[in-house]
């Protein structure tokens, strides 16, 4: 009886757990370059199936009734582009991230907005970029853009062209800079809210040559709002059986306790 309550009970936990996953891809489904996130589940192998014979016991199998969260991968594939017409959007074409050092405080270091601290360095396709008071190039919120030396972008203005191959130029033609562009793997990220990824070891962040950059564009989202929301409700009618299957389990224990009682 216990081990269908533990078994309803981790799928209450497994449901709620991708709701929050599928919900988190439908608000962030005008963030550029953010990419769709999908929960993937497994099964916590503990009970066996066992032969008896005369003298010992061979197992013949296994299964389990518990499942639980295995992780959540990114779908990260590249989305359509977008032309903005405005100078400091940027998508990306290929595998690879833009490098943004995030900003820091008065001393030195830095938090996210849930309190945990913030990576070396972030990895985003998200190239809604603008400029700060020093003429830097940042994502707003997050920190200032990286060129290929690990600098600090500063622009001053926004009469600049950019290549496809991620150089940057000012308005007389002179290079300013070229784009940290680089692609640990995506075994090799761990992820940020908002669209936002880091290195999980900042040695392995190598630099990527053959992918584009395209200036005055935006990357959209890789969130489909339709198939999200089906999913939704997919996973709300799941949690709704496994509640109601909850209680019948509770209702049978209290039953059986009763009875078991009334014998002694």
């Amino acid at each position: 009886m216990f081990s269908g309550f533990y078994t309803v009970a981790s799928g209450v936990l497994t449901q709620q757990r991708a709701i929050n996953v599928m919900t988190n891809n439908l608000v962030n489904q005008k963030t550029p370059g953010y990419q769709a996130e999908r929960l993937v589940t497994t099964t916590f192998d503990y009970e066996y199936v066992l032969r008896k014979d005369a003298y010992s016991r061979t197992r013949i199998g296994g299964a389990s009734p518990i499942r639980l969260t295995a992780e959540v991968p990114v779908l990260l594939d590249s989305g359509l582009m977008e032309e903005t017409g405005r100078p400091l959007d940027f998508a990306l074409d290929g595998k690879g991230f833009f490098n943004i050092r995030p900003f820091a405080d008065e001393n030195g270091e830095g938090e996210q907005a849930d309190g945990e601290a913030q990576p070396g360095v972030y990895l985003t396709r998200n190239g809604n970029f603008s400029l700060d008071g020093e003429g830097y190039l940042v994502l707003n919120g997050i920190g200032r853009v990286l060129d290929a030396n690990g600098q600090d972008i500063q622009l001053g203005t926004s009469d600049f062209t950019v290549t496809a191959d991620g150089y940057i130029y000012n308005n007389e033609g002179d290079e300013i800079g070229q784009f940290m562009l680089t692609w640990p793997g995506l075994e090799e990220i761990d992820r940020y809210s908002n669209g936002l990824y880091a290195p999980k070891d900042p040695a392995n962040n190598p630099i990527m040559q053959d992918i584009r950059v395209a200036q005055a564009h935006l990357e959209t989202s890789g969130v489909d709002p339709n198939q999200e929301m089906t999913q939704v409700m997919a996973a709300n009618r799941n949690l709704q059986a496994c509640t109601v299957a909850m209680k019948v389990i509770d209702d049978l224990n209290q039953r059986s306790a009763s009875s078991i009682a009334k014998i002694g």
